[in-house]
């Protein structure tokens, strides 16, 4: 090698030197650039992923909040019913003596058991509600059969609370003479008085 060509290496070995040096920093730029932009890649994914999921809610509590709107008025009236809560046996007792006051019955005796959880609430599926039922025993006096039907008709309709008539049994008592103004029949009831909790909601 001849006093030129080693001249023209030390002229070129700085600049070899600089540009090695450069395509290792570009390599290692590269490196943490793809990196960065997979980093970047998989967050925009995770963003657009909660944005789709809030969308999502967003879209369920429109939803939610139009089926309360349509329904609310529903929910309001079976509360007041007594259907919906705590159970209300004050208006129990005032439904009975007014559907004896309508029909024009001789009295109205009763005997209410404690709550306890409603034994067919199965059968109507009502997921995450709990159905209670009180059995209200009634011993009525009529003047014929028809009177029975009349006397819980009517208390359907005074709105007292919500009620199945699990059995009646009706006898025949002696009236005496004047058939007309004395009761002819006795007939004894048993009535389950029936309330919902919602989900969450502790028996008071």
């Amino acid at each position: 090698m001849n006093a030129l060509d080693l001249h023209t290496l030390k002229t070129l070995q700085r600049p070899l030197g600089v540009l090695a040096a450069v395509i290792a920093i570009g390599a290692i730029l590269l490196y943490y650039t793809d990196r960065a932009l997979q980093s970047a890649q998989r967050a925009a994914a995770q963003q657009e992923s909660q944005l789709r999921e809030a969308r999502i809610q967003l879209n369920k509590s429109g939803e939610e909040k139009e089926t309360i709107v349509r329904y609310l008025g529903r929910y309001q009236y079976l509360q007041q019913l007594g259907f919906v809560g705590d159970e209300q046996r004050i208006n129990w007792l005032d439904g009975l003596r007014l559907a004896n006051r309508e029909t024009r019955l001789f009295g109205v005796d009763y005997q209410i058991g404690a709550q306890q959880p409603y034994p067919y609430a199965a059968e109507l599926n009502p997921g995450q509600l709990t159905l209670y039922q009180s059995v209200m025993k009634i011993n009525l006096k009529l003047l014929h059969e028809g009177d029975l039907m009349r006397f819980l008709r009517t208390l359907a309709q005074f709105g007292a609370g919500v009620f199945s008539v699990n059995q009646c049994v009706i006898q025949r008592v002696d009236a005496g003479d004047d058939l007309r103004n004395q009761p002819n029949l006795r007939a004894e009831c048993e009535l389950a008085w029936i309330t919902l909790r919602p989900p969450g909601e502790k028996k008071s």
